[in-house]
């Protein structure tokens, strides 16, 4: 005879409404004295059991029992729709498809509680073979704070995510930067472009694409004040950014910036080419104030400033236009300075960075050992009047 199970063992049973068996527990009685019964079913004996015995698990360990088939998309689309709340629009839009393209496929049916630091090493290290290792960093990031919202809303136990390191990627993209002979080159390329002024300004005083697209004409002073104690130069404001915002990359970002001779006369040319665009558009003109806009004067996008950008830098000599774009064009401000011997310190307050690391990390090219003072040595290395129209 089979051994009778032991009180409390709980009990398993075929159901033939469900096809499946079904195995219980008794865990006693709650607060109000009603029994507390846990189930768990399987289509054999054994799965029932071993289902049973997980939630039995579960329930000493103290966790709510997040859904049998609660799955990785299940918690990444979760995350998506309310853990992003309040981000900017772009952001949202960027984790979107970085969760749809490269984590969903390929995880996205996996039961999150099955989701295992195997799981998410074995798919890392398949990712490295197209991807860079910032895209890498990306992609885990958006799993990690997917399963860290469903492991605080009791979906899972831990957050295995955080267990996996990221591994070395595909090589990014490189950076670059103009030479002094294509910077020029640029320049006068540029002077027929209806960028010509943008694309001016940003070389000539290293502002991110995120900041000269905002530019407004109060931010600008194209005659400064000669009369006044200490002197105070032409200059720009660089004060706001796309960001949702408005406010820049960080507290030092937000600079006044003297303008070099070449940057002011390409701003003197720009007021004149905006009023002939207002003209034109007539009635469609949309007034915002805008140093830099669309054809009706509404501000433009990055995808607007990359294509007019590659147009302008055709038959510069040695520029394949595909492989560059504006973001560049600080970098080459960086390098240019430093190649002519401005000190690091001054380069990093120019471009606005919290400290010289990053300006000596990512941006310069080259270092030469050692805020006018960069619009003083643009008007010096591209000879002051030189192009001017």
């Amino acid at each position: 005879m089979s051994k009778r199970r032991s009180r409390g063992d709980g009990g398993l049973h075929w159901d033939d409404k469900r096809q499946r068996w079904i195995a219980t527990a008794s865990l006693g009685f709650d607060a109000s004295g009603k029994r507390i019964v846990k189930r768990a079913s399987g289509k054999t004996k054994t799965a029932a059991k071993d289902k049973l015995k997980e939630v039995l698990r579960d329930y000493e360990d103290g966790l709510a029992i997040a859904p049998t088939g609660y799955t990785v998309k299940d918690a990444v689309t979760d995350w998506l729709a309310y853990g992003l709340n309040g981000r900017d629009a772009m952001t949202v839009t960027t984790n979107t498809i970085l969760c749809n393209t490269h984590v969903i496929p390929a995880l996205g049916a996996r039961k999150l509680r099955d989701l295992s630091a195997d799981d998410v090493d074995k798919w890392l290290a398949e990712k490295a073979k197209v991807l860079s290792t910032r895209s890498l960093e990306a992609i885990r990031s958006c799993l990690n704070r997917a399963v860290k919202r469903a492991m605080a809303r009791d979906k899972v136990k831990r957050n295995v995510v955080e267990l996996c390191s990221v591994p070395a990627g595909r090589p990014g993209r490189p950076s670059k930067s103009l030479t002094l002979a294509q910077a020029e080159g640029v320049l006068v390329a540029a002077e027929d472009s209806p960028l010509y002024a943008y694309i001016v300004v940003s070389l000539l005083t290293g502002g991110r694409t995120e900041e000269i697209r905002p530019l407004r004409w109060d931010h600008v002073d194209l005659d400064g004040d000669p009369d006044a104690n200490p002197e105070i130069p032409p200059h720009i404001a660089v004060w706001r950014s796309v960001r949702s915002t408005g406010d820049t990359k960080t507290r030092k970002s937000r600079r006044t910036l003297a303008l070099p001779g070449r940057a002011i006369d390409a701003l003197r040319i720009q007021w004149e080419r905006q009023g002939w665009q207002r003209l034109a558009a007539g009635d469609k003109w949309q007034e915002n104030g805008l140093v830099f806009t669309s054809a009706v004067g509404t501000q433009l996008d990055s995808a607007n400033v990359r294509r007019e950008f590659r147009k302008a830098i055709k038959g510069v000599d040695g520029i394949v236009p595909e492989e560059w774009t504006p973001r560049e064009l600080r970098q080459s401000f960086v390098s240019i300075l430093s190649d002519s011997g401005l000190p690091l310190e001054e380069i990093s307050r120019l471009v606005g960075h919290s400290s010289t690391a990053v300006t000596e990390e990512v941006y310069r090219k080259q270092i030469r050992p050692v805020i006018q003072t960069g619009a003083t040595a643009m008007d010096r290395i591209f000879v002051e009047g030189h192009g001017r129209r």
